[in-house]
């Protein structure tokens, strides 16, 4: 029976769910931190964090888990599987993110700004306390589907040896050959994953909204 499957699946589960949490917390680090990058005043910041968004978007992570682990080793960088799938997939998902940032923040209209240059606040407190709590309510659906798709991004470290979700799977489907069973109940867990990432986000969502309305009526 699937039951007598389930104990695998979930040493499989446990490993995708650090591997998501781990690369989500860092994607969205570098979403925030790349997305400002992107319309600072600083020239130079603003090209590494173009470099970051093109090079990261712009190759499959695929095979950016292969450089990382199997090329990287060969210039005397070495690390295991899980820092690797962490680092790339968070590498990833930031350069999308970021893209992301950077549209939610030039969505604010640009009186905002004008208004709190006329106050005399400086762009990095214009930024952080005028800007971004408008901005917020906009990126976080968008974010959510970055981070969804991160999730699925996982059942790639199957190939640089990871025994996820995916990984597991595969390897009871080849010792039971129980396809239907097992990919079916595979198909049951991302859905939970992705719906459990959506609750989080609206959830988010909702409250940045609250924040951004109560701020407005006490202003």
């Amino acid at each position: 029976m699937l039951l007598e499957l389930l104990p695998q699946l979930f040493n499989g589960l446990t490993t995708t769910v650090a591997l998501t949490l781990g690369a989500g917390l860092l994607g969205l680090t570098l979403s925030v931190i790349a997305g400002a990058g992107r319309i600072a005043r600083n020239p130079w910041l603003v090209r590494a964090s173009r470099t970051y968004v093109e090079l990261f978007r712009g190759t499959s992570a695929l095979i950016q888990l292969y450089w990382a682990y199997f090329v990287l080793p060969l210039f005397g960088v070495r690390l295991d599987a899980m820092t690797v799938g962490i680092c790339v997939l968070g590498l990833n998902a930031g350069a999308y993110g970021a893209e992301v940032v950077r549209g939610a923040i030039l969505a604010v209209p640009r009186g905002q700004w004008e208004a709190a240059q006329v106050l005399g606040l400086g762009w990095r407190f214009t930024l952080i306390h005028v800007v971004v709590p408008q901005a917020l309510p906009r990126a976080l659906p968008p974010l959510n589907n970055v981070m969804i798709e991160l999730l699925k991004n996982t059942s790639l470290v199957s190939l640089i040896t990871l025994a996820d979700l995916t990984f597991e799977a595969q390897a009871l489907r080849a010792a039971t050959l129980r396809t239907v069973e097992i990919f079916g109940a595979l198909l049951v867990f991302y859905l939970v994953m992705a719906l459990g990432i959506t609750a989080v986000f609206r959830r988010l969502e909702r409250a940045a909204q609250q924040r951004l309305a109560t701020t407005v009526v006490r202003a």
